[in-house]
């Protein structure tokens, strides 16, 4: 699941320097403005997955945990 999350946190700074670079390249404004709005919801996803809650418990580690007790 971590090799996930990375490759979405790649996806979403490839998105970010694309819409920068179609931005000056051609002055579009639509476009690059939904690439980082795309961008912003694949990092606001993996901080839902990665961020604890109140008892210190974060959704993947919840999964990774029930994962290791169906394989046992």
């Amino acid at each position: 699941m971590n090799l996930v999350l990375s490759i979405v946190m790649l996806a979403a700074f490839a998105l970010i320097i694309g819409a920068v670079f179609l931005w000056r390249r051609t002055g579009a404004i639509k476009q690059p403005a939904l690439m980082v709005l795309l961008a912003a919801i694949a990092i606001g996803n993996v901080l839902i997955w990665t961020l604890p809650d109140a008892s210190g418990n974060s959704p993947i580690d919840q999964v990774e945990a029930a994962g290791a007790e169906g394989a046992g």
